[in-house]
């Protein structure tokens, strides 16, 4: 009895581990009812905003409030620019219409290739952008587990053999 409530504790304590790993992200609220916002003028050129969200896997994901004329390439090295295991092949620019929504892919990698502009989409209010991780990405989530689990079973069995 003592050993398995030793081992439910391990398994607590490890769920307790992989939640706090978990990053905190701080999303500013957008209360206004306007999908623009003013933000005055800048040398005196009035200057609206937009709100864009961006997701994945990116340094700094999270809800930016951009210039209305912003492009992708600008809200990625806003947010930090992506993770090493981002999958720049197929960025995913989810945007919402007034019937349903509309959603593009964007290979960011071909641009650094070609270096054609015509390639990166300016953002309208509400894009989301979701940049997703590659293969190694879920090879390293997975193995990571495993070896959580691993450690787990050795500390059990360490223990059931006292």
């Amino acid at each position: 009895m003592k050993k398995i409530v030793i081992f439910v504790c391990l398994i607590v304590l490890l769920t307790l581990s992989l939640a706090a790993q978990q990053t905190q992200q701080n999303y500013q609220s957008a209360n206004n009812s306007s999908a623009y916002m003013y933000s005055g003028t800048i040398t005196g050129a009035e200057q609206l905003k937009i709100y864009a969200y961006i997701w994945g896997q990116i340094r700094k994901p999270g809800l930016y409030i951009v210039p209305d004329d912003t492009d992708l390439l600008t809200i990625l090295s806003l947010a930090g620019g992506p993770t090493e295991t981002a999958k720049l092949s197929q960025i995913k620019i989810i945007r919402p219409t007034a019937g349903k929504e509309k959603v593009f892919l964007v290979n960011l990698k071909k641009y650094m290739e070609t270096g054609d502009e015509k390639m990166i989409p300016v953002l309208k209010p509400g894009d989301t952008i979701v940049v997703s991780g590659t293969v190694f990405y879920g090879f390293t989530k997975i193995t990571d587990f495993i070896s959580k689990v691993a450690v787990i079973l050795s500390v059990y069995l360490t223990i059931s053999k006292l």
